[in-house]
């Protein structure tokens, strides 16, 4: 794995960017049509959703609940030695691309919490995958402080809830570590 070592400090004013933009299009959203932007599973008109359902809440209390996880999970991210940018971008389309082909259909997925689901299992798998000691520190800290959190948000039975989307941004966290920590890994090896 290529070492893209940075700290928290280089990478907060890029964490505080990301989250004001998706503040900002929270307020916009207030006087836009905006939330028909989300994902819809198989329909070509909500494919755009990929890429716009991480920006897009529906209430003030949605946004609340994706917000303060995002921010601990972009933190960890950001002491780590993975390119944090790109591990959110893999993440959010590995994860969106799933949801749209499988996901429930006649539902549109709005929210980061795609992302963060995504975001807590990449530190889980990508700790495990390191076998170093702060990466594995990280990855116990995540599961145990979201490991309930994540189980639970993968329930089909929630009202009003992108279980599916929880889910698929799981698989792609997973995925996406297994590429950019496990593969990388390996070719040190080689």
């Amino acid at each position: 794995m290529k070492n893209y070592a940075h700290t928290i400090r280089e990478e907060l004013k890029t964490i505080l960017i990301f989250v004001g933009i998706i503040w900002l299009v929270f307020i916009l959203d207030r006087f836009l049509p905006l939330e028909k932007l989300g994902l819809i599973p198989r329909d070509w008109g909500g494919i755009l959703g990929i890429a716009a359902m991480t920006f897009l809440h529906g209430d003030l209390a949605h946004i609340m609940s994706n917000f303060v996880p995002l921010v601990v999970m972009l933190l960890l991210l950001s002491g780590s030695r993975a390119n944090s940018i790109v591990i959110v971008i893999s993440i959010i389309a590995i994860g969106g691309v799933l949801l749209w082909l499988f996901g429930r259909g006649n539902t549109l997925h709005i929210g980061a919490s795609l992302l963060v689901f995504g975001l807590a299992v990449f530190l889980i798998v990508s700790g495990i995958l390191e076998k170093r000691m702060v990466p594995v520190l990280i990855s116990f800290f995540v599961a145990v402080t979201y490991g309930g959190i994540l189980l639970s948000g993968i329930a089909p039975w929630q009202k009003g809830v992108s279980w599916d989307g929880h889910l698929f941004g799981g698989i792609g966290g997973a995925i996406t570590a297994w590429i950019f920590v496990g593969q990388g890994l390996r070719r040190l090896k080689n």
